[in-house]
């Protein structure tokens, strides 16, 4: 018995003595979720990236002297397997941090866990606004720019070019849908109560927007924004065209912009939509002789040499990648969780090889929101063409 005590209070002070876990010295662990299996699986080419983006740095020496150890499983889009996942990583394998894990669903499912034990939850993908909360949940941060900003950028613009705008709003009855609409509100302020002449929901159940878009049609609004993602898209475009409804100014949420959901509407029909981006489009001829894309193809052409390029998956990889590195490594040689965090809570205008000219990445210990600059792009039948100053919800 007292054997078994002495070994206990042993393995108590090992543990307090490295909170951070059994990290070498010449190695960071780190650790990721993403559907490699399951309806979303093509969100995995981001992981696959990253493999291949720390295989280069390692071959480069590592970040600051150290190797980086990365450890990507296969939650399925599931949250139950994100945490069962999740827990081998952080217990099992001992990684240091979460990284770039995917899904609002999946990523809340580990959200209390991962703060209860201190490993920092970094650059999560999705928009959703709960992410940049340090009071509540001081060791999660967001990867994207929030939903909420979006919606910020899409009233801005409204309020500078069509002040006297009569605004449909048609979102999904969800927290995607909610955040983009509060943000929207919030940027209108007072005006948005005059300004907004209708709005409708739809679940994401339903078979159907087409009543919905007939009621919103009838109120008379010349400015339609549709909170839609999917097959909602692909409905929503096609349905306003076929009731002959021509809004002045009509929004899309850069998650629903993808050419996929524009071709079952017909791409003539959606001309004229606007959506946004913070990230240069690596296909656009535009890009051709810019250092950040080139060097990114470089990149994809040595350690990636069969992808399609055409795939934007394996550019985000890449373009969360870089952001990883850079906080990691102004960490220097204190690689423990705190300095993790506070490092990556203390980025002064970092540029991006990825990031469009005059936007930059700044965040603070109140201010968890990596990107809040956003260009306004306009889709031209073939393609997106951005157009217009950044804008920001700074």
């Amino acid at each position: 018995m007292m054997r078994a005590a002495a070994l206990f209070g042993i393995a108590l002070l090992t543990f307090l003595a490295d909170p951070a876990g059994a990290q070498s010295t010449d190695e960071i662990r780190i650790g990721q979720t993403l559907p490699y299996s399951g309806p979303a699986s093509g969100f995995g080419a981001i992981g696959r990236t990253q493999e291949a983006f720390f295989e280069k740095l390692n071959a480069e020496g590592g970040i600051n002297g150290r190797k980086v150890k990365f450890i990507t499983l296969d939650d399925a889009y599931s949250p139950p397997k994100t945490v069962e996942q999740t827990r081998k990583l952080v217990e099992q394998e001992e990684v240091l941090m979460m990284f770039g894990s995917l899904g609002t669903a999946t990523n809340s499912a580990v959200q209390r866990y991962l703060n209860a034990k201190k490993v920092p939850q970094l650059f999560v993908l999705s928009g959703a606004t709960k992410w940049a909360d340090p009071q509540k949940n001081p060791w999660t941060m967001p990867g994207m720019a929030a939903y909420e900003s979006e919606g910020v950028v899409y009233a801005k613009y409204i309020l500078q070019t069509k002040p006297d705008a009569k605004i449909a709003i048609l979102s999904q009855n969800d927290d995607f849908g909610r955040d983009y609409v509060a943000g929207f509100k919030r940027a209108l302020g007072a005006k948005a109560a005059g300004m907004i002449i209708a709005e409708a929901s739809y679940e994401t159940s339903a078979p159907t927007i087409s009543s919905q878009l007939s009621t919103l049609k009838a109120s008379g609004a010349n400015v339609l924004f549709g909170v839609v993602l999917g097959k909602f898209t692909s409905q929503m475009v096609k349905g306003v065209a076929e009731i002959g409804w021509k809004p002045e100014l009509f929004f899309v949420p850069t998650s629903a912009s993808s050419i996929s959901f524009l071709e079952p509407a017909g791409l003539d029909n959606a001309v004229g939509l606007i959506s946004s981006s913070n990230q240069k489009d690596t296909m656009d001829p535009q890009w051709a002789e810019d250092a950040g894309v080139k060097e990114y193809f470089a990149f994809m052409k040595q350690y990636m040499p069969t992808a399609d390029l055409s795939n934007s998956n394996y550019a985000a990889g890449y373009h969360y990648a870089t952001l990883l590195m850079t906080a990691l490594k102004a960490c220097k040689d204190d690689i423990s969780r705190d300095n993790i965090m506070r490092q990556a809570a203390s980025l002064k205008d970092v540029k991006l090889p990825l990031l469009l000219p005059g936007m930059t990445v700044t965040t603070g210990p109140d201010d968890y929101l990596p990107f809040q600059q956003l260009q306004l792009r306009r889709f031209n039948g073939k393609s997106w063409v951005s157009f217009g100053d950044v804008l920001d919800d700074r």
